[in-house]
């Protein structure tokens, strides 16, 4: 099975159920978008909980904390009165509040719609709760955020709803149904999320990113998978029906395929997950019959410059829900 073509098991009917009400879920994405966001609220407020803002020294009118007097440091900093307590000079930090960017975006191509008998969402749906609740976090901690090719950066309390209404109103687009996401000018310094399942050949991705970091941009990729993909859970005769187009094939012994195709899909997430590394982004994978809070989580500590140790993958193939550096 080529490893772009995301497949259903007719043996399977929740699978061919899925597959045949694509189309059907691509006409009434629009009506779930609400709900998503909705769903996204309650997973940020869940993060948020037990997640300090993401403070940092920088020019600003709240007070950070103190710390000794360094070389360099300008003399009208010192405070006399802490530094008057010790043996040592103090100067007083403020929070940093210069805004950053983060432009975001989910795969909403037809083969994110792809939804096995092993998980109760798409990988479609689960990337744009991803999105919504990375959005809301990243407006409480006081970022500015956008959606690339669809949304300019804003920093407003209600941006993340904005953002809902608009995708309601273009789901059909050509540049939100593509793979890939548009050229967009992004500044220096600015960090882009880019939410999907990253089963398109390398040749195809690694252009994009590489245009992104060699415009300075830091980036931070989520795979989006279908338990199903990493497993290839079939058995006996197995008709795979490729989701964005009219390719079918079957297979008489579907399990003597399993073997090959794990050793391909590892050599293609180490590939992906190498050019992350070479560039300095992070890569992270995520299943979509886990709880969306797991990557959500992770990406905002990142952002925060906080080091997220990666837990062991269960299995030789299937790489733990975790950011890898």
């Amino acid at each position: 099975m080529a490893l772009r073509a995301k497949s259903s098991h007719t043996g399977e009917p929740t699978d061919k159920l899925a597959m045949l009400g694509h189309e059907a879920e691509g006409h009434g994405l629009a009506d779930r978008v609400p709900e998503l966001a909705m769903e996204a609220q309650r997973i940020a407020a869940t993060v948020a909980h037990g997640v300090h803002g993401r403070r940092r020294s920088g020019p600003g009118e709240n007070f950070w904390q103190f710390r000794q007097l360094q070389a360099g440091d300008p003399t009208h900093l010192i405070d006399w009165r802490r530094s008057a307590s010790s043996d040592h000079l103090y100067i007083r930090e403020r929070e940093w509040e210069t805004a950053h960017t983060v432009w975001l975006w989910p795969d909403l191509s037809p083969s994110m719609a792809f939804k096995s008998h092993l998980s109760a969402t798409t990988k479609r749906e689960r990337a744009l709760v991803l999105m919504f609740a990375l959005g809301e976090l990243l407006i409480r901690a006081g970022e500015r955020i956008a959606v690339m090719g669809v949304t300019q950066p804003s920093q407003f309390r209600k941006t993340t709803t904005k953002i809902a209404e608009m995708l309601t109103a273009r789901l059909r687009d050509q540049t939100l149904i593509a793979s890939t996401p548009p050229e967009e000018r992004i500044g220096r310094f600015a960090s882009t999320i880019w939410i999907s399942d990253f089963l398109d050949p390398i040749e195809q991705i690694a252009p994009r990113m590489r245009t992104l970091a060699a415009n300075g941009t830091v980036g931070h990729l989520v795979q989006v998978l279908d338990p199903a993909e990493e497993t290839l859970p079939y058995s006996g005769r197995t008709e795979f029906v490729g989701v964005e187009g009219s390719e079918r094939w079957i297979a008489d012994r579907a399990e003597g395929l399993r073997d090959a195709y794990l050793k391909r899909f590892a050599a293609h997430r180490d590939e992906l997950a190498t050019l992350c590394r070479n560039l300095g982004w992070s890569f992270a994978v995520h299943h979509t019959d886990k709880p969306a809070t797991e990557p959500v989580l992770a990406l905002i500590l990142r952002l925060a410059g906080q080091d997220v140790a990666a837990p062991k993958p269960a299995a030789p193939v299937a790489q733990a829900e975790g950011v890898m550096p």
